[in-house]
């Protein structure tokens, strides 16, 4: 009875953790206003970067490695109780879908890329580390977070069956992808249109 418990208790943490939006908290601890009020209105590293000014690149950092932290601790604590497979990806599903609808924010969050990248490392290291790889190479030739990330996260799946072979988070990380890409519609609209904004930080 307690497995019973513990597994769908371990979902619901994790879409809670999820829940909380590292990028709102961040630019009010350091005076930067309310991220979903200015740039692009995503509460996201790359919209924190953009509207940071001098504190820009440190409150996107931060940023950044909280929403990650949301996708890897849960996962890794559902490997550490011994969860299934199924139960693992699960957890990483919820941290997912935390950040995207936050319930402790009205339901609107960011876009999900790095606590799905998040997830991705958690799940298996090698097959996050191709996904986050991957990223940053397409970020420093292209210079186009949206595109580095449709990228990346299109892969995801991919490296995941041939370093895994688990067909469960094959499916789930696909499906996370998918979403994702939803959520980048605007972007995916802007893309086409070559219209999409590059990386870069706000000047002072």
């Amino acid at each position: 009875m307690s497995e019973l418990l513990l597994q769908p208790g371990l979902v619901g943490l994790a879409y809670l953790l999820g829940s909380v939006s590292s990028a709102i908290i961040v630019c009010k601890l350091m005076g930067l206003g309310d991220p979903r009020e200015a740039g692009s209105g995503n509460p996201g590293a790359t919209n924190v970067l953009r509207i940071g000014g001098d504190k820009g690149r440190l409150a996107a950092g931060i940023t950044l490695a909280g929403d990650m932290l949301k996708g890897v601790l849960p996962v890794l604590l559902a490997h550490a109780l011994g969860f299934d497979a199924v139960w693992i990806v699960l957890v990483g599903l919820a941290a997912f879908l935390g950040h995207l609808y936050p319930v402790f924010f009205q339901f609107k969050g960011g876009k999900g890329v790095a606590t799905m990248l998040g997830v991705l490392l958690a799940l298996n290291f090698w097959a996050g580390l191709a996904t986050v790889a991957t990223w940053l190479f397409v970020a420093k030739v292209l210079k186009i977070s949206s595109l580095s990330a449709l990228i990346a996260t299109f892969l995801a799946p991919v490296f995941l069956f041939f370093i895994t072979g688990e067909l469960s988070w094959v499916i789930v990380s696909g499906l996370m992808t998918a979403i994702l890409f939803w959520r980048h519609r605007s972007n995916i609209g802007r893309l086409i249109r070559g219209e999409e904004s590059l990386i870069k930080a706000k000047k002072p």
